[in-house]
Order: structure tokens, then sequence, then C-alpha cells
């Protein structure tokens, strides 16, 4: 099992899934499909859903289920049938899960894996206190306790760097509580389709691709 794997990664903000997605990628050839970067596309390109999603957050109202629904499903059902995908930030909520679930089993494109990266809630506070994002290339990078943050700039592109607001110690207490409220319960969905492993993240980024790797059958051919 590697080429043409259908993975979900799930864990709380924070948790590290958008790094562990781009490290799985090195070693298989997969379509990374991550919600956020993927909401974000069609609000720039101002693509009909796109437009119908700025509607609801120009009101202040969160974006309804069927619309996040059609903007992923799209993504998913473009890719070949015999290509693999890894969905990060998707399914958010039973809701989503059961509807990816009707849609890839009328198209018997069942998910192989879904991997739920478990952090701690001390481990989660830390690194979301620190982590930075490049306002030119959205890259992340974590921010050490005491670094300066306006002495550092982006290691990929020069960039500055910027604490988003939903990174600040409430906007982060509430996130988590949200995930606990609406994601977790996603996890009874998968284990009672025999597709979940669990994964401790609370270690080093390699480490907890060593065991992602392991959990999907993905051979480590090289160190990180």
């Amino acid at each position: 099992m590697a080429q043409g794997l259908r993975l979900v990664l799930i864990g709380p903000p924070g948790a590290g899934k958008g790094t562990q997605a781009q490290l799985l990628r090195e070693h298989v050839d997969l379509a990374h499909i991550s919600s956020g970067d993927l909401f974000r596309h069609h609000l720039r390109q101002g693509t009909p859903l796109g437009l119908r999603a700025k509607e609801y957050m120009n009101r202040g109202e969160l974006v309804p289920d069927e619309v996040t629904i059609d903007i992923i499903l799209g993504k998913v059902m473009s890719i070949p049938d015999d290509d693999g995908f890894i969905l990060d930030g998707f399914p958010r909520n039973r809701n989503q899960a059961q509807e990816l679930d009707k849609k890839l089993t009328a198209e018997s494109r069942n998910l192989d894996k879904v991997v739920h990266i478990d952090v701690s809630e001390p481990a989660l506070l830390r690194r979301l206190g620190g982590r930075y994002i490049c306002r030119a290339c959205q890259s992340p990078h974590a921010i050490g306790l005491g670094e300066d943050a306006s002495a550092r700039t982006c290691d990929q592109c020069g960039g500055e760097l910027y604490q988003r607001d939903d990174d600040a110690p409430a906007a982060v207490k509430k996130r988590i509580q949200v995930y606990n409220d609406e994601t977790m319960p996603v996890l009874g969905f998968y284990r009672k389709r025999g597709v979940l492993v669990e994964v401790p993240g609370d270690d080093t980024i390699a480490e907890v691709n060593k065991q992602i790797m392991a959990a999907v059958d993905v051979p480590t051919a090289r160190k990180l």
C-alpha cells in the first residue's frame, strides 16, 4: 500500500497536519488537499463557491457545511481514480464525514486510513503560541519562548512574519474546545469503519512522521 493511498489526517489545531502531509508527499506521490488552502484559493479567485462562502463571511456567519463540502468534494473528485490524496482539515464534523463517505463509496474510492494525530492541550498551547506565518508565502514558522519574532524573517522567501489572531491564547483555547465538541466525534465514525489509526503527536516531527508512515504502510526510504 503506498501509491494511490487515500488518507485523511485528523488532529486539533497545532497538531502538525500540514507538516506531516508535506513529509508524506516526499515519500509517496499523493495530492495534498488542505481545506484551508483550498478555501483561500476560492476566495481569492472569486469562484462561484468562493462568492457563496464570502456572503456568509461578510455577514459574520459560519460558512455552512454544504458550501464547504462542495468545495472539498469538488477537488477530491477531480483527482484521477488511480491517484491518491491526503485530506488535511476535512472532515471537521460528523455530517462532513458522512457526506465524504457517501461520495467516495458511490465512486468505489473508499478511504484507506484515517490518521488521528493526538496532541495534549499543553503542547498545543505552546505550539500555537509560537506559531507565526509569512505574509508573503504563508509558510509557518515556530518562534521559541522569549525569541523576538520581529527580528525573524521567512526562511523560504525572506518575508515578514506575523501571528494570526486565532493563534492568540484565548482564541487557541476556543479553537481547541470547538475541535473537541465537533471533530472528536468523527473519530468514532471512522473507528466503526475500521480505518482509524491513532498516532501520539507530542513527539518530534520526525518521530511522529515515522509512526504515521508505519501506520499507513509507507516505507521509510530515507532519514528525515
